[in-house]
Order: structure tokens, then C-alpha cells, then sequence
């Protein structure tokens, strides 16, 4: 087969931005003049074709070409060329190579300038041009933010591309209402050579969920009991799937009509409440709370810009859209209609897929640690049997205790505000729910404190399908313990499958399972039994305490596990024939009693998180408290090298000071010394040489000889009374 040649190029701004790779992406896999052919020759691929399929080699594709916002991000893969947008000179070059410029201001105000420059200087060139050169820009319906409505009459019919000539713009948007105008007027001077369009984009979601990323990550992590709603939530928001906005743009590029401004948009009308309210039911914590408008400026997430198209309230209409292009609809019908798909693309391009696992052990052999400590690796959810029972008591009398306090009157407190909580504490049975509060506590009393396998395992399903665990995923902790208990668990128990399933197990065939709530990995740790009465042996009385780790217990508990492990029917095969094979770690083996081996074993075997990474908060928070621990540990040790400098100083001066005291009373032990040898000596030149000495020395002074050492000596030599000079003689 031939190569293809190459296709139209397109220059779009911006391709690491969520508009620019969503739309970018698009684009480069379509077929150039795909939205001239007439439906009917579509309709051979059927309804159900991706978006995203890969057509024929032999049919052209554009070719996408552009910039980044970020010079550090990746190149797109579909890009065939990255640009930089300075200097100008150089990128016009680039744009001229270009049949169709795409720009796109509705995410960084700052390409407004850059968008109507690029336009002024295309124009500017237009004799040079061979082929006619497209130039759309895609701006937002925040240009519409403060129109009239269509007929003041009737509230109810809603604005449509017709009336682009009577928008008024949001306050804070004049810049892009400016850029729309001078942009048009551009195109109307040489259409044959030159032409642009303004394509007003809803606000778009869908892969990323742009705008409504805000309200899905929170309803994702479910660290809120409700989802907040800004105002009233009356106001209407035109919305559009991301992809129809790249298929709005393919059609306005191939089709090349008389109209100039395109509102794309789809055909719902939702309200902020009802967008909040869809997302939070189905990914989130099920419940919304309005908060006053102030207080959604206090949100470190979201812009002003965003705030400003959140509060947006326009009824809006694709007309042309509608009546003139070939769409293949994504969403037609918005984001609420379409939920599950969005959710789906949203879990998958955020790469935030669940992660289940389960840990299954005897007692004591640190099941627990290792899942807490998996849990906080992977920010999963713990859950164990204890826990999850007791939570569900807890809450089902919190449930019998309201509606206790709404008998007596005591709720009257606070009714404006608390409208949204109320409705959905009429979807609660309360009678049910203190029924089964009251079956708990009396099977309990039954079972001297333990629950019947019925109750645990509807209690512990209930927790898995809760919407964190879907969300996020979870770590179990040892339940199930029997492959009764997993059968139970895991599998469908939809009314209409019941009695297939029912055939099923009569057959001998295993049940369908639970996809939803299924673990995908299955641990085992193995240890002999003398380990881990070894293990617990040694365990500081403190944590033995109020545990099941008491002598009795434990040793109850190891006997029960080993019954249940040794048949051929145990839990772990219920997951091997389900091809979820247990992957088996020999505990003893490290030695360790802290399990910090066996954590990152597991943790190799599982991959990477699947999780929202940090924050820009949390990575400064991490960075901000590393750089406060490196400053501390630099002032201890700073502190500690002079600390040491000082005491080594102090020891030199006090050795300095012992060696000085030493050397004085070796100089005064000589002094004394040199004093008491020389007192005879002393006491002998006073008596035999000083007297003649002092007379030599006078009689020297008084004849003055020319040599008085000479004369001296002679004197002394002379007149010395211990020679007798009549001998000498």
C-alpha cells in the first residue's frame, strides 16, 4: 500500500495544555474532508466506532504542529513539530507553513496578545499567499457572560449563534470580547485568501475534566462528607465534551461556511447544583453543601478566572452546530447524561484506577503492620473485620439517634441551611436501618460477642463497594478467612442474576464474581508455627495487652487457621480459580519482626501508586519541612562542632594553665635550689674578692690607665691576701 501524503499542517498553541493535547490529539487522527461526507456513508462503521480509531494509511491526516506553554514539558506524540513562540520573526515563518492556525485563549489570558498578533501578521502577508490560510480562534462563551436574554419575555428560549452581534461580556473577559472583534474584522478583507472564524467553546470537559476537575478529584478522594456548591446553584453553565469541541473545529475547518461565529456548546442545560450534585453521587460521597460565594474565593484551587465561569448563567443552544455540521457527538446530551463514560475516561487518563489487595496469614504473622503500612504507600483504605463491624454500628445509631432527636423536636436548629442533607436523609430507611441494628445486637448477644457469617459478610460487601474503596481501592486484612466467606462476598447478587447464579453453584460451576470489589492481588505469609510463638513470645507486654495475642487466644486463633488452611478447600482457592493467584512469602525467612523486609517485597510486586501524586502544596509543605530539617540538623551540628571547638579550647587552656603552673614551681624549686648552692660561694667572693675587687676598681678610677681590665687584674693579682708574693719570689 502507498504512503499517504502528507496532510494539511496545523498550528495549534499550547499542546501540553488540556485543550491543546485534547484537541491536538483529535485532529491528528482524523481524515481530512471526514465531515463533508454525507452520514449515510458513515453509518457502515456503526455507532458504536471510537473517535480515536485509526483510519486507513492511505486516507490524509492533518498534520499538527504548535507550541508549549512549559519549554520543559514532553513532546506531544502527535505532534509532527514543536515551536517557540519568540521571537516572533521565527514562529511567524512557521505559521506561514500552516493552511489552519488554531489559538486557543480560553486557558491562559496571556496568548490573547500573542493570538491577535499572529492574526495581524498573517494578514500582513496575505499576497504572499498560494492557498487560502484558515485562522480560527477559540475563544469561551465567558464573551457572552452579562447578554440579554434572547426574548425578556421568555426566559426559557436561549441564546443561539445569531446573536453573537448582541453578546456583552463578562467584565473580566473584555480583552477576549476585544480579541473576537478585531480578529473577525481581519477576515472579511480578503476571504478568498484569508479567512477566520471565532469558535465560542462551553465550558469543556471530559479525559482531564477540565473546568470540573476541581469538584471530581474532591469527590475522588472523599475526604468531605459533601461536595460544595457555590451560591444558589441555580445558575445554568454551558458545557461541551472536550472531543466535540475538536470536532466543532474540524467541521468549521473543512466546511468553511458563510457564518463566522460558532457557539460550541452542547444541548444540556444543567445547573451548577445539578453538575455537582451528578458528580458527587457518582464518584464522590453522594452529598452536596451549599457554602455562600465568598467563601469559594478562599479555595486555593481554583483561579478567579475559573470562579468567574463557574458562576457563569447562560441558556445557551448549538444551532448551527446542530442544523450545518457533520458531528459525531460525544455528548451530545452534556455531562450528566454521559456521566459513567466521563468517569471512566477521567479514572483512565489520570491514570487513578483502584487498587485492591488482600493479605491473608495465620496470627502474628504481622498481616496488620503490613497492611497499614500499604495503605499509607498507596493512600488505600484499611479494612479490617473489627473495624468495619464497628463502624457500621456506629453509624447505624447515629442514624437511629436522629431520627430519635426528630422525634423530640431537637433538629429545629439550623433547617435553612441543612435543605440538601435532608433530602438525603429521606432516602435512608431508618426503620430498616434500626432493624438491622437490632438484629446485629441480638445475634451478637447470640454468639457471645461474634457475628454469623450473614451479617459479616453483608456488612464488609457494603464497605468495599463504599465509594472510597471503588475510588481508591483498599487492603483487607484477613477477611475473608473461609472460601464460603469469598463465595459470599465477591459475588453478583443482582435480583435478576440470582437464580442463574443458583443453576450455577447446583452445577458445580463457580459463581460470577464481583469485578468491582474483587482483590487483584493476593498475598499469603506462611511461617511455622514455632516462629510465630516465638514471634509473640517476645512481643513487649504493652502491646500483648487487650489484644488477641494473650498466651490462649493466640494459640486458639493459630489452631482455627490451621484447620482452615489444610483442607483442599480453602479461601486461597477460591482466588486461583478465578486466575487471581496468591503469591506466597515466607516470613521467617527475614527474620524480622517489624516486617520492614517483607513491606518493600510486596510493594516491588504491586508497582506504582495509582493514586493522585502530591500536591504543589504538599510538595512544598515536603520540601519547605526537609529544608527546615537540613537547617536544623546544620545547627546541631554547627552547634556540636562548636560546642566541641569550646571544649577542646577550655581542656588546651586548662592543660595550658596546669603546664604554667608546673613550669613556675620548676623555676622557683631551681631558683631556691641555685640560691641555696651559690649562698657559700657568695659568701666567699664577699670575704676574699670583693673587698680587693672594690679597691682595684677605685684605684683604676682614680689613675685611669689605658688599660683598666689589665690594670685590674693585676691589682687584684697583686693585692690579693691569699698570695704570698715572698715565695712567689
Amino acid at each position: 500500500m502507498e504512503e499517504a501524503p502528507p496532510g494539511p499542517r496545523v498550528f495549534l498553541n499550547h499542546l501540553d495544555s488540556y485543550c491543546g493535547r485534547n484537541i491536538g490529539e483529535y485532529l491528528s487522527t482524523c481524515v481530512v474532508g471526514a465531515t463533508l461526507e454525507s452520514p449515510d456513508e458513515e453509518e457502515e462503521g456503526g455507532e458504536n466506532d471510537s473517535l480515536f480509531e485509526e483510519p486507513m494509511a492511505s486516507k490524509v491526516h492533518y498534520e499538527i504542529v504548535g507550541t508549549l506553554s512549559k519549554p520543559e514539558s514532553t513532546h506531544p506524540h502527535f505532534a509532527k513539530e514543536i515551536y517557540v513562540a519568540s521571537p516572533q520573526n521565527g514562529l511567524l515563518s512557521h505559521l506561514l507553513e500552516c493552511e489552519i492556525v488554531l489559538y486557543n485563549i480560553t486557558e491562559d489570558a496571556k496568548q490573547i496578545e500573542e493570538a491577535m498578533w499572529a492574526a495581524s501578521a498573517l494578514h500582513k502577508e496575505i499576497e504572499t499567499f498560494t492557498k487560502r490560510k484558515l485562522f480560527i480562534l477559540i475563544s469561551t462563551i465567558m464573551t457572552w457572560g452579562k447578554s440579554k436574554p434572547a426574548d425578556p419575555e421568555n426566559l426559557e428560549i436561549p441564546l443561539n449563534d445569531e446573536d453573537f452581534r448582541r453578546r456583552k461580556s463578562h467584565p473580566s473577559f473584555t480583552d477576549y470580547i476585544n480579541a473576537e472583534k478585531q480578529i473577525a474584522r481581519l477576515g472579511k478583507t480578503n476571504k478568498k485568501k484569508f479567512l477566520t472564524y471565532i469558535v465560542a467553546s462551553g465550558h469543556p470537559y471530559g479525559a482531564e475534566e477540565g473546568l470540573f476537575h476541581y469538584f471530581f478529584k474532591m469527590s475522588w478522594l472523599c475526604e468531605t462528607p459533601a461536595i460544595p456548591v457555590f451560591g444558589d446553584g441555580n445558575n445554568i453553565i454551558p458545557t461541551i465534551h472536550i472531543r466535540d469541541l475538536a470536532g466543532v473545529l474540524q467541521n468549521v475547518a473543512e466546511h468553511k461556511t458563510d457564518i463566522h461565529y460558532v457557539l460550541a456548546v452542547d444541548t444540556s442545560m444543567h445547573t451548577l447544583e445539578e453538575l455537582v450534585k451528578c458528580i458527587s453521587k457518582n464518584i464522590g460521597p453522594g452529598k452536596i453543601e451549599k457554602i455562600p460565594k465568598e467563601n469559594a474565593f478562599l479555595s486555593k484551587e481554583l483561579t478567579q478566572m475559573q470562579l468567574d465561569m463557574l458562576f457563569v448563567d447562560l441558556r445557551m443552544e448549538p444551532f448551527y452546530v446542530k442544523e450545518n455540521f457533520n458531528m459525531k457527538w460525544v455528548a451530545e446530551a452534556g455531562l450528566i447524561e454521559n456521566i459513567a463514560q466521563v468517569i471512566m475516561e477521567y479514572k483512565q487518563t489520570r491514570g487513578l484506577m483502584p487498587l485492591k489487595v488482600y493479605i491473608h496469614g495465620p496470627p502474628g504473622s504481622g498481616k496488620s503492620t503490613i497492611a497499614k503500612e500499604l495503605c499509607k504507600h498507596y493512600k488505600l483504605h484499611y479494612v479490617s473485620l473489627n473495624d468495619v463491624v464497628s463502624e457500621k454500628i456506629a453509624y447505624l445509631e447515629q442514624i437511629v439517634a436522629k431520627e430519635a432527636d426528630k422525634v423530640e423536636g431537637k433538629t429545629e436548629e439550623g433547617e435553612g441551611e441543612g435543605d440538601e442533607d435532608n433530602e438525603q436523609e429521606e432516602d435512608e430507611n431508618i426503620e430498616e436501618a434500626k432493624e438491622f441494628l437490632d438484629a446485629i445486637k441480638e445475634n451478637m448477644e447470640q454468639n457471645k460477642g461474634r457475628l454469623d457469617d450473614e451479617y459479616l459478610v453483608k456488612i464488609m460487601k457494603e464497605k468495599l463497594m463504599s465509594m472510597p474503596c471503588r475510588n481508591q481501592g483498599y487492603v483487607l486484612d484477613g477477611f475473608p478467612d473461609t472460601y464460603e466467606q469469598a463465595v459470599d462476598l465477591f459475588k453478583v447478587k443482582d435480583d435478576e442474576e440470582e437464580e442463574e447464579e443458583e443453576e450455577e453453584e447446583a452445577r458445580g460451576k463457580m459463581p460470577k464474581f464481583n469485578q468491582i470489589i474483587i482483590p487483584e492481588f493476593i498475598f499469603s505469609l506462611t511461617a511455622p508455627d514455632e516462629f510465630l510463638k516465638d514471634r509473640i513470645i517476645n512481643l513487649p507486654e504493652s502491646k500483648v495487652a487487650g489484644t488477641r495475642y494473650t498466651e490462649g487466644q493466640f494459640l486458639q486463633n493459630l489452631r482455627r487457621f490451621r484447620k482452615l488452611n489444610t483442607d483442599d478447600i480453602t479461601v486461597l482457592n477460591y482466588f486461583d480459580e478465578l486466575e487471581i493467584h496468591p503469591q506466597f512469602i515466607d516470613i521467617a525467612v527475614y527474620e524480622d519482626s517489624e516486617n520492614s523486609l517483607t513491606v518493600p517485597k510486596i510493594i516491588k510486586e504491586i508497582g506504582e501508586p495509582r493514586n493522585y501524586g502530591l500536591t504543589d502544596e504538599e510538595k512544598e509543605a515536603l520540601e519547605r519541612q526537609a529544608a527546615e530539617e537540613r537547617l536544623v540538623k546544620e545547627a546541631q551540628e554547627k552547634a556540636e562542632q562548636e560546642h566541641q571547638e569550646a571544649k577542646e579550647r577550655e581542656e588546651r587552656m586548662a592543660r595550658w594553665e596546669e603546664w604554667n603552673k608546673q613550669q613556675e614551681e620548676v623555676k622557683k624549686q631551681e631558683q631556691e635550689l641555685l640560691e641555696a648552692q651559690s649562698l657559700p660561694l657568695r659568701h666567699y667572693l664577699m670575704k676574699n674578692v670583693m673587698p680587693t675587687l672594690m679597691r682595684g676598681i677605685n684605684e683604676s678610677c682614680r689613675i685611669r690607665p689605658d688599660d683598666p681590665v689589665d690594670f685590674l687584674a693585676e691589682y687584684i693579682f697583686k693585692n690579693s691576701p691569699d698570695i704570698d708574693w715572698n715565695k712567689k719570689c
